[in-house]
């Protein structure tokens, strides 16, 4: 969101307005210079890489090719513009204690900042609708149409949009050009304060939490019911275990000389009477009984198999709704680490009139951006298809198969 509205350049005690042009930039050392401009430079090379490797994958591979991952596509797409469009022009900033670009780069650079950081964060909001969604209704999955994701991308945009574009339009303060000042920086109206960071982070983070909660919740009590019943079946799988063992194990009764089966319920009650009225079919009778009780009655080997291999499926399972809690768990820790310092001091700043050390500025800033980062990792390694997807795209599989 408002991420340069705490590049007021450095040393600030230095920079007064002068009705002259900033006339080029003023490195603070060049051991500033260098070691600034490859530490972010790594991590930009590095943001541009993993957002890169998301939407080749997500293009490639057939086994991705679904309407969820519309909404991941559309994230790497908005953090790949982070990386590309707003991350270099934040180095050059950085390294120089004053802006000397001037005011139609400062005003892109601004509304670029604004709207690809929103447009990111509602992605995350979008996603976790999505995976509520999915969780919360079983008819979802299969009725997810590529129409509803793409109004939920739609929205996305459009809301960045809308948070981004004031400013240009008069939504700002009266100063001077930023090549008189030296300094590039966001609207500082209060007014605008407070509807840029609501807007950005602040409800987008709540609906997200809540959202998360609830889904926690449901995996939770899925857990629960899973446990209460592997209980359950391992307790009347004891139970038929004995009555089977006791019928098997009970003596023949004596009836009228005769011997007859005590497992009267698992045969036709015709056995014994058939028996006792000393039927010319007796050995046919006896035949037939004895069949029926083999077969009523299952072999402990089949049924132990059977039994091994639902509870190997339950344990499965249950091994996965424990991971997604996890990862839910991951997904909303790094977005809050990453953001939230940078908007309270946003939000703090203007409206407190507190001027925070420039050093801090910096780090809230740039941690924000780390995030970028962070989304192509915590959304595809717990995915066995994008990871197979990466190798592939690392030894040129893809280039290969095209070839044949």
């Amino acid at each position: 969101m408002e991420l340069t509205t705490f590049y007021n350049t450095t040393f600030q005690e230095n920079i007064t307005e002068t009705p002259h042009k900033i006339g080029g930039p003023q490195i603070k050392s060049l051991a500033h210079l260098v070691g600034t401009s490859v530490v972010l430079g790594l991590m930009i090379l590095a943001t541009i890489i993993g957002n890169v490797f998301v939407i080749a994958a997500i293009i490639l591979e057939k086994n991705l090719h679904n309407v969820a991952n519309y909404l991941i596509l559309s994230l790497a797409v908005a953090d790949l513009m982070v990386a590309t469009l707003v991350m270099p022009l934040s180095v050059v900033s950085e390294v120089s204690e004053v802006w000397f670009l001037g005011g139609e780069v400062c005003d892109m650079w601004i509304s670029f900042d604004v709207l690809c950081c929103t447009s990111s964060i509602l992605h995350l909001v979008a996603i976790s609708v999505d995976r509520y969604w999915a969780v919360t209704n079983i008819d979802y999955i299969r009725n997810r149409t590529a129409r509803r994701i793409l109004l939920m991308i739609a929205m996305a945009w459009t809301v960045g949009m809308f948070i981004s574009i004031p400013p240009l339009f008069g939504w700002k303060d009266d100063a001077p050009a930023p090549e008189f000042t030296g300094k590039c920086i966001i609207s500082q109206i209060d007014s605008y304060t407070v509807f840029s960071t609501i807007g950005a982070f602040y409800l987008p983070t709540v609906v997200m939490l809540i959202i998360y909660v609830k889904i926690f919740q449901v995996a939770r009590s899925r857990i629960r019911r899973k446990n209460f019943h592997k209980k359950q079946y391992a307790a009347n799988k004891n139970v038929d275990d004995l009555a089977k063992s006791s019928l098997l194990k009970a003596p023949p009764s004596p009836i009228n000389g005769h011997t007859c089966s005590t497992d009267i319920t698992l045969i036709n009650e015709t056995s014994c009477n058939g028996m006792v009225n000393g039927s010319s079919d007796k050995n046919d009778n006896s035949k037939v009984h004895s069949n029926a009780l083999v077969e009523q009655v299952p072999t402990p080997k089949g049924d132990s198999i059977a039994a091994k291999a639902k509870r190997a499926k339950e344990k499965l399972e249950m091994k996965r709704e424990r991971k997604a809690a996890r990862t839910l768990g991951i997904i909303t820790g790094a977005y809050i680490v990453c953001w939230l310092p940078f908007f309270l001091i946003a939000l703090i700043g203007p409206l407190g009139q507190y001027e925070f050390p420039p050093t801090l500025h910096s780090i809230v800033l740039w941690l924000g951006y780390f995030n970028s980062l962070l989304n192509p990792i915590i959304y595809t390694i717990f995915s066995p298809e994008f990871r197979h997807a990466f190798h592939k795209i690392l030894f040129g599989k893809y280039s290969q198969k095209s070839q044949r």
